[in-house]
C-alpha cells in the first residue's frame, strides 16, 4: 500500500478510546488509506486500485459512509454510463490531538480527518510544569477537545505527543523533577480517558507532512525540519528514516537568537506562532546564509550514496523563509525540486495528531 506512516511507539488497545471507530479490518483500512491519499475517488477506482470486488469494495465503503468516516461528493456527469459519485474522507469522521515540545514552546493543535487545524495554542515551555496534575497542558488539551462541539468530542481519536529524544531532560528543567516521558503518557491518559502515542518530533513532523502536505505523492525525498535546530530525515518508499545517529546542525533559530543576543536586539519573536517576524537587520541575513550552505552541502553529500528528486523543508518560522531557502536550493541542483513544506501551524504538534490516525485508521 502507498501510505506508510512511521509506526508509533504504542498500538491502540482496540478496547480503548473510540472503540466503534477503532475496530477496522484490514480492507477497511485499506479503503482508508487510499481515500487519504487520494481524495474524490469512486467505488469502482477503489475496487481496481485495492483490489476488492465491487461488491466488496461497496460493502466497506456503505459501512464507512454509515460511520461518518467517509463521505460522498456530486455526482460527476457526462461520461459513458452512470454518474459516478467521488468519495472521500469526512473531515468530521474524526479527530485527534497532537502536542509538539520545542525548547521554548509546546505546542497544541486538535485536526479534522484531512488534517485541517481545528484548534492549535501555544504554551512557553519554561514556565510550564508539564506533570503537574490539572496543570496548563492538560487544561491546554481539554480546551482543544472542548473546541469541538459536544456531539464531536466522541470521535477523538486519540492524542499524539511529538517529543525531541531529550524531552525527559526538558522535563526536569522545567519542574525539577526527574519524571519520564512515561509517567506524563500515563499521566495525561489517566485524565484524558484516551489513548496517548509517542512518537521522535521531527519523525512526527515528517509524517505529518507525508499524510497532510505536499509530500503526499511522494515515495522518496529528503525532509528537513527547521527549529531550534536543523534536523533531517530521510524518506524512501514512504518509509521514514532517523539514521543511526541523531544527526542534527548547530544552524537553526538557537543560532539566530545566539546572534541577535550579541548584537542586544529582541529574539523572543522568532520562537512564536506569529505569521511574519519584523525586520532583524544583518543578524538575519547572515543566519540565512549559513542555513543555505548548510542545506545544500547535506543534500550534495547524501546524493552521491542515495537518489532522490525532492526536498521538503518544514518549519514553524515564517513561510518566506522555507521559500527562500528552498529558492537558493533550486538554483543550486537543476536536477532537485525543493518544496516549502504545507503543514506551516505548527508542523510537530500536527505530525502527532496523526499518529492516532496512522495507528487507528490507516495501514501500518
Amino acid at each position: 500500500m502507498r501510505f506508510a506512516p512511521p509506526n508509533p511507539l504504542r498500538i491502540a488497545d482496540r478496547a480503548s478510546g473510540l472503540n466503534a471507530l477503532s475496530v477496522r479490518s484490514y480492507n477497511e483500512r485499506l479503503v482508508l488509506s487510499l481515500l487519504l491519499q487520494n481524495e474524490g475517488m469512486s467505488r469502482m477506482e477503489i475496487g481496481e486500485k485495492t483490489g476488492l470486488s465491487a461488491q466488496t469494495a461497496s460493502v466497506i465503503v456503505r459501512s464507512l459512509e454509515q460511520e461518518g468516516l467517509v463521505s460522498q461528493g456530486e455526482a460527476q456527469r457526462g461520461r459513458v454510463g452512470p454518474p459516478t459519485i467521488p468519495l472521500s474522507l469526512n473531515p468530521e469522521g474524526a479527530y485527534a490531538v497532537g502536542v509538539g515540545f520545542s525548547r521554548r514552546r509546546i505546542d497544541v493543535a486538535l485536526i479534522d480527518f484531512i488534517g485541517t487545524v481545528r484548534f492549535h495554542k501555544q504554551l512557553p515551555a519554561e514556565e510550564l510544569n508539564l506533570f503537574q496534575r490539572g496543570g496548563d497542558l492538560l487544561a491546554a488539551i481539554r480546551d482543544a477537545m472542548g473546541s469541538l462541539p459536544a456531539g464531536a468530542r466522541g470521535r477523538i481519536a486519540g492524542i499524539g505527543l511529538a517529543v525531541p529524544d531529550e524531552i525527559d531532560a526538558m522535563a526536569a528543567t522545567c519542574n525539577g523533577s526527574g519524571h519520564s516521558l512515561k509517567a506524563l503518557q500515563a499521566e495525561i491518559e489517566e485524565q484524558i480517558k484516551l489513548p496517548v502515542f509517542v512518537q521522535n518530533d521531527i519523525t512526527a513532523a515528517a509524517g505529518g507532512e507525508s499524510m497532510f502536505g505536499v509530500a503526499k505523492p511522494l515515495n522518496d525525498y529528503l525532509f528537513f525540519y527547521l527549529g531550534a535546530r536543523l534536523q533531517s530525515r530521510l524518506i524512501l518508499n514512504h518509509q521514514i528514516y532517523k539514521g543511526n545517529s541523531s544527526t542534527s546542525f548547530d544552524h537553526g533559530l538557537m543560532r539566530l537568537e545566539n546572534a541577535l543576543n550579541a548584537r542586544k536586539q529582541p529574539s523572543e519573536i522568532i520562537w512564536s506562532s506569529s505569521a511574519e517576524w519584523p525586520e532583524l537587520g544583518e543578524a538575519y541575513s547572515e543566519w540565512l546564509g549559513e542555513c543555505s550552505n548548510r542545506l545544500k552541502a547535506s543534500i550534495s553529500a547524501l546524493i552521491q550514496f542515495v537518489e532522490f528528486k525532492t526536498v521538503v523543508l518544514s518549519s514553524h518560522a515564517p513561510q518566506r523563509i522555507a521559500n527562500s531557502l528552498c529558492a537558493d536550493i533550486n538554483r543550486e541542483f537543476a536536477n532537485i525540486d525543493a518544496l516549502p513544506a504545507r503543514v506551516t501551524v505548527s508542523p510537530k504538534a500536527v505530525g502527532a495528531a496523526s499518529l492516532p490516525f496512522s495507528s487507528r485508521f490507516m495501514i501500518q
